[in-house]
């Protein structure tokens, strides 16, 4: 009897001592945490074939939307998007860098997944606002002062940039403080607080220098801007030069508070 009462309480000592994770879930809840842990990485090794390996979600189209001067197929061709390869793959940021490389017109370009099979790439454009010549074709230059394109036919509505800069001391030292890129960008800045009814008018944007911007409109009218700064109160104020005398020939609002017109 004194043997077996020993052997039972050695049996109980020894349960005891097992595994803690066993003696405080016990046996059953371990199988169950076991086989769970098991269920999840079988679905993770699942889901991550049928992301990269399967034949279900690869790219087999790419859309093209936005285009106005550029085509589909050009967008297409300079993105270079690997039809074929598994959808969640594709290197957006890539593409994206390579199309504004590639095709400069491009001005911000969105690349998105378009499960389970596509690529859309949303396009949006460089617009012209002045043109400079050269040669006999034409240099589209955008709201940022940036030379974007050169196109054999000028836009319409569009107006040329003519940099007109002289020889004088005053107009040599504008150049050399400021740098032909910045009075472009003045230029631009000029054209762009021109209201829409004066911009359809607009013929030439002319730059001496930095205060020296003028303008000439349809009919042969002229325009004395001075510098780009208050464009807003400078457009107001051709406006109503315009309105108030039609047949004038002249027109200087450098000044928004004291405009002026000349000649008939």
């Amino acid at each position: 009897m004194a043997g077996s009462a020993t052997a039972e309480r050695g049996a109980r000592q020894q349960e005891s001592s097992g595994p803690p994770l066993v003696r405080r879930l016990g046996p059953r809840r371990v199988r169950m945490i076991i086989v769970l842990a098991l269920v999840v990485v079988l679905l993770g090794a699942g889901a991550v074939w049928v992301l990269y390996g399967s034949p279900w979600l690869r790219v087999e189209r790419v859309t093209v939307s936005g285009t106005s001067v550029l085509t589909p197929q050009q967008v297409r061709e300079a993105a270079d998007v690997p039809v074929g390869s598994p959808l969640i793959s594709v290197d957006t940021d890539a593409i994206e860098a390579r199309l504004r490389t590639e095709l400069p017109r491009i001005d911000s370009v969105d690349v998105v997944r378009s499960w389970p099979h596509g690529i859309g790439l949303k396009v949006t454009e460089r617009t012209p606002v002045l043109l400079v010549r050269k040669g006999a074709k034409f240099v589209e230059v955008d709201d940022e002062g940036a030379r974007f394109a050169t196109v054999s036919d000028a836009p319409k509505g569009v107006p040329l940039l003519e940099m007109a800069v002289s020889s004088s001391r005053s107009a040599a030292a504008s150049l050399r403080r400021f740098g032909e890129d910045r009075l472009v960008r003045e230029a631009v800045k000029a054209a762009g607080s021109l209201p829409a009814a004066v911009a359809r008018e607009t013929r030439l944007v002319k730059v001496r220098s930095y205060d020296d911007i003028s303008l000439e409109l349809g009919g042969g009218r002229t325009v004395a801007w001075g510098s780009a700064e208050k464009g807003a109160a400078k457009g107001r104020a051709l406006t109503a030069l315009l309105k108030a005398a039609p047949a004038a020939r002249h027109f200087d609002v450098s000044a928004p508070t004291a405009p002026a017109s000349s000649g008939s």
